[in-house]
């Protein structure tokens, strides 16, 4: 017997104040509309629960019923440290659980708390009794990465996860996104490139800064570390005076500023030194976002609204497939081309 749904695309039509021949239009991916009008239908299809019969068809070989009867509630764990991230990953997980009737919440992690007192905070606001939890990149301290690993629930890492460890994981690719930055980077000339950001932070900074080495390493560059700025911030603190002192001494062509937090400081340094940008100097910077004090930068668009969408898929693929192996999943996105990069016609390549 077939399965009659409470959402068909005559109760979108009518939602929406459209025809149910042009809604159909929108989820056949034919003309005759405007990409705003399409993405609208097709949003508010997924949000209202509508799957269509391939859809269904995809969700069930994975052993996920589209119309669980058992609505399940799960947590975003994270710590003041990742909430720069959390406004597009809550997006994501609560756009992609809505389709199935599920609930997201946010779970904000002490920072003042000694690593023996975590398990006890952890027994004492619940969180093993929730159906599952997604854990955000950059948590501080980082001992509470340690701790909800340990918890006999479904889990989702949303960062690189450590090594040897078992669990599934889902993270937008900066690994790729530093390889296109210098990739692009060459590609209009630029050869005297410096890498600027704390590489000892986090798994994701060491990461950009291995990557940075791989693509010049392909591109036939040399590389001397003790030219870019990579020291832990830490336990370098005037990190800035470092960077100044290199950028006079090395003259880049280009810098690619590889945590979000750094970018700010370093564009001001530049034209503190005189430098215009990008006419003296081009500018890539992995920004979470664009800041409205900076101008149009040259950045990865990270995939962060994407992770989480991605990672509610892969709770409830681990929910239905308890035994089968992890699975790390790294999503891919484009270089936006800005303001803050511009041609070097005057290197020569090595």
């Amino acid at each position: 017997m077939p399965i009659r749904k409470d959402v068909t695309q005559k109760t979108i039509a009518k939602e929406l104040g459209v025809t149910v021949q042009t809604v159909s239009k929108a989820l056949k991916g034919k003309p005759g509309m405007s990409e705003t009008t399409r993405q609208l239908i097709l949003e508010t299809m997924e949000q209202r629960g509508y799957f269509t019969k391939a859809q269904i068809r995809s969700l069930r070989a994975e052993h996920i019923s589209p119309y669980p009867v058992e609505k399940m509630r799960f947590l975003l764990v994270q710590t003041e440290a990742s909430i720069s991230y959390h406004a597009r990953l809550i997006s994501g997980l609560q756009d992609r659980f809505a389709s199935f009737g599920h609930h997201i919440e946010v779970c904000m992690l002490p920072t003042s708390i000694r690593s023996s007192e975590m398990s006890d905070w952890l027994e004492e606001h619940g969180i093993a009794y929730t159906d599952g939890i997604f854990i955000a990149p950059n948590l501080t301290p980082k001992s509470w990465e340690d701790e909800l690993l340990k918890l006999p629930i479904p889990k989702i890492l949303l960062s690189y996860p450590p090594l040897g460890t078992k669990v599934d994981s889902v993270i937008w690719d900066i690994y790729e996104a530093t390889f296109q930055a210098v990739a692009y980077l060459r590609s209009i000339g630029h050869v005297r490139i410096m890498y600027v950001g704390d590489t000892h932070q986090q798994r994701g900074f060491i990461l950009r800064w291995q990557a940075f080495q791989h693509a010049m390493n392909e591109f036939e560059a040399a590389i001397d570390p003790r030219q870019h700025s990579i020291d832990a911030r830490s336990t370098n603190p005037h990190w800035l005076d470092d960077l100044r002192a290199k950028l006079l001494r090395s003259a880049p062509t280009a810098l690619i500023c590889g945590v979000d937090g750094e970018v700010p400081a370093v564009y001001q340094l530049c034209t503190e030194l005189g430098l215009r940008i990008p006419e003296d100097i081009s500018l890539i910077g992995m920004l979470n976002e664009q800041p409205a004090s900076l101008p149009e930068f040259t950045r990865p668009l990270l995939s962060v609204r994407e992770t989480g969408y991605r990672a509610a898929d892969r709770m409830l693929w681990r929910i239905a497939n308890p035994t089968l192996p992890c699975e790390h999943i790294r999503i891919q996105g484009e270089l936006w081309i800005g303001r803050t990069t511009a041609e070097n016609l005057g290197s020569t390549t090595v």
